[in-house]
């Protein structure tokens, strides 16, 4: 049910996408204390992307889950933000994080609702 979304105006290789959709699988699960078997992540690179008025290296992440708490997005985005830093080398202050909560009713799976 949890879905991360990865934009980047960085070119990446393949090698680097297996294992960025891999590690932020596995970190996200964790940190929202949910089951990675649940867990969907997208990466979209070479995306035309600027922010701050330059075109440096940026990203935009967006995690959509059930029931998201807002006392977990702190945890949440330093986590993300040293993910995407240290995989892609995008710095922190280059890195915006968009969180999204949806009631069990609003997401669907396996043709029914989670409400």
């Amino acid at each position: 049910m949890p879905y991360l979304n990865i934009q980047t105006n960085l070119a990446v290789s393949e090698e680097a996408r297996h294992l960025l959709l891999k590690r932020s699988s596995k970190l996200t699960a964790e940190l929202l204390g949910k089951p990675e078997s649940y867990m969907m992540v997208a990466l979209k690179p070479d995306v035309p992307m600027s922010f701050a008025g330059t075109e440096d290296p940026v990203a935009y992440l967006e995690l959509h889950a059930l029931g998201l708490a807002a006392d977990k997005t702190k945890i949440l985005s330093k986590g993300l933000c040293q993910l995407v830093e240290d995989e892609l080398g995008i710095p922190g202050e280059r890195i915006y994080v968009k969180f999204a909560s949806a009631q069990g009713a609003m997401w669907g799976w396996k043709g029914d609702t989670f409400g």
